[in-house]
């Protein structure tokens, strides 16, 4: 099996719309929370019957200034997060020059679709009884982003999105690294996309009463919930051979990839199931050449799924230690849903970028807004300030994701290594 790197980057998210600003932000602690009044357009501060004011929008994205018109017509914003993120991504590696379109995959994971399309139809048609526009089916499609990235770059080789709730995008990055990985695709763009955010869906997890009233500040002892949001990152993965050979920009090397399910409950998580994701994620990292007697001793970093309630942040520690025993109270984890909120389908992808983004760089971005960590989790959770990735024998850091529906996915990276 070919060794299967990460070449390029991409992103639009609620704290940067280029991936330098996404880096800067992610070590400063800027977060992309701000307040209905003063992040959304129009009165949604205005709207009855909301218990928490907050979210994580992404800023200052013009599609006018990325996208024709056919095409912004045709979409979601969602949809057009993907598409921009997944041509930052490409045309930073010079894919296209390099690889042949036919024999490129793209793999997208999106849970919501098109909720303003759908949403806006909807009330007119209820209302007032007007016609849909004709445009909706094709702009509500959870798909729609991973089309318009094949028609936007030229790429005609196997395309799919995947729809798993919070764990779309993990999903599909794992599944994108397989192909690659195989030979079944040449390179692939992967990643998610995900604009949820209208009153439907704000008020229907408004209903679950899991959104955070104040802010979403995982694995604090005073957590009170997550913070929802949206954006899209995208990854060029390639065989390690065709980086080399053009001496391209390697971020990190993509080495695991375990998935489960907990077969347990909708809505409730189960330890047992996430801690069985992190250990096939290990276990397919001895692929590599890992050393499978060693490699849970590898492990650097975990970028945890941490959306701040307090039974998730609960299971996941306890998963940590299900999978990791006694080295799980030495490995840093933070979780970056505390600056980007928890944008669905598309969460896992820009979690993924950053802990990509952590490994190049050699720091552990920090969980923010946590004044006491949670003594009852026992983890050495990264607070206050980004922290160094000391040990250059521990290189190996984790990305989860964990979804309603007892979906569980895991991404094991590494720092690169010829």
């Amino acid at each position: 099996m070919r060794r299967v790197v990460v070449t390029g980057l991409g992103c639009i998210t609620p704290i940067g719309n280029t991936v330098d600003d996404f880096r800067a932000s992610l070590f400063a602690g800027r977060t992309g929370i701000a307040p209905f009044d003063t992040n959304f357009p129009g009165a949604m501060s205005a709207h009855p019957g909301l218990r928490f004011k907050q979210s994580a929008l992404v800023n200052h994205f013009d599609a006018r200034e990325h996208l024709g018109s056919g095409t912004i017509a045709a979409t979601d914003p969602g949809a057009q997060f993907g598409i921009v993120a997944a041509r930052q991504a490409a045309q930073q590696c010079n894919l296209l020059a390099n690889h042949d379109p036919a024999q490129i995959a793209i793999v997208t994971g999106c849970a919501c679709g098109g909720r303003s399309a759908d949403e806006d139809a909807a009330r007119e048609l209820y209302t007032r009884n007007a016609r849909v526009p004709p445009l909706t089916i094709v702009r509500t499609m959870s798909s729609a982003g991973a089309s318009n990235i094949a028609v936007d770059l030229g790429i005609s080789g196997p395309t799919f999105n995947i729809a798993t709730a919070c764990a779309s995008s993990t999903h599909a990055i794992g599944l994108a690294f397989q192909m690659v990985r195989s030979g079944m695709a040449a390179a692939a763009v992967t990643g998610g996309y995900e604009a949820p955010l209208t009153f439907g869906f704000l008020r229907a997890w408004d209903s679950m009463r899991v959104v955070s009233p104040t802010v979403c500040r995982p694995f604090s002892a005073d957590r009170d919930g997550m913070t929802l949001g949206e954006g899209a990152a995208m990854l060029v993965l390639e065989p390690l051979e065709a980086a080399l050979a053009r001496s391209a920009t390697i971020y990190a090397e993509v080495v695991g990839f375990g998935m489960s399910a907990d077969a347990h409950h909708i809505t409730q998580p189960k330890a047992e199931g996430a801690a069985e994701a992190i250990r096939r994620a290990l276990q397919d990292a001895t692929a590599a050449g890992i050393d499978q007697h060693s490699i849970a001793g590898k492990v650097a970093y975990i970028n945890a799924h941490g959306t701040g309630t307090q039974v998730n942040d609960a299971v996941e520690a306890a998963a940590i230690h299900q999978a990791l025993g006694s080295l799980a109270l030495r490995i840093p984890v933070s979780s970056t849903k505390s600056l980007t909120g928890h944008s669905i389908g598309a969460t896992g992808a820009i979690e993924a970028l950053a802990t990509i983004v952590a490994l190049h760089e050699a720091r552990l971005p920090h969980t923010a807004g946590v004044s006491a960590v949670d003594p009852t989790l026992s983890l050495d959770l990264i607070v206050g300030e980004p922290r160094p990735l000391a040990e250059s024998a521990r290189d190996i850091a984790l990305s989860n994701s964990l979804a309603f529906g007892g979906l569980n996915a895991v991404l094991a990276f590494r720092q690169f290594q010829p």
